[in-house]
């Protein structure tokens, strides 16, 4: 049976209240970054959250791990904890790195863009040269 969580963790961070949408299903993790205005009440996130569900941009899924629910001996915690801290690989929350994953891929999906609207732009001035050049030949 496919086994699906969904947390919402709103807090502040200046000037605006941050609202984190995680979802975890079928193995994968997703997250949304949502940002309201002045401090929302549980009524509004909850209405938020209806109206705008399909218009919610999630993260690239990546792979949720499955055994985070069960408790762990402290000090095996302890030790992967200092682990993780020591090999510097895992920096921030998972919820962190999907959204970094997401700026990531905007980003090259923007920088293409302009990169495409830029060459159109320079073939548009060629053509309008070329086509300046024509009537100029085309004589009296």
């Amino acid at each position: 049976m496919e086994r699906t969580t969904i947390h919402l963790t709103v807090c502040f961070e200046a000037p605006f209240w941050i609202g984190v949408y995680e979802r975890t299903s079928g193995g994968r993790y997703e997250v949304c970054k949502i940002t309201f205005g002045a401090e929302p009440r549980e009524y509004e996130v909850y209405e938020y959250l209806l109206q705008n569900w399909r218009q919610l941009r999630f993260s690239p899924s990546v792979r949720a791990d499955e055994d985070a629910d069960k408790p762990c001996n402290p000090k095996r915690l302890q030790r992967e904890i200092r682990r993780q801290l020591r090999d510097s690989s895992g920096i921030g929350t998972k919820a962190q790195q999907a959204l970094q994953l997401q700026r990531e891929q905007s980003k090259q999906e923007r920088h293409i863009r302009s990169r495409e609207q830029k060459e159109a732009e320079k073939q548009r001035r060629f053509e309008l040269r070329q086509a300046k050049r024509k009537e100029k030949h085309r004589g009296h």
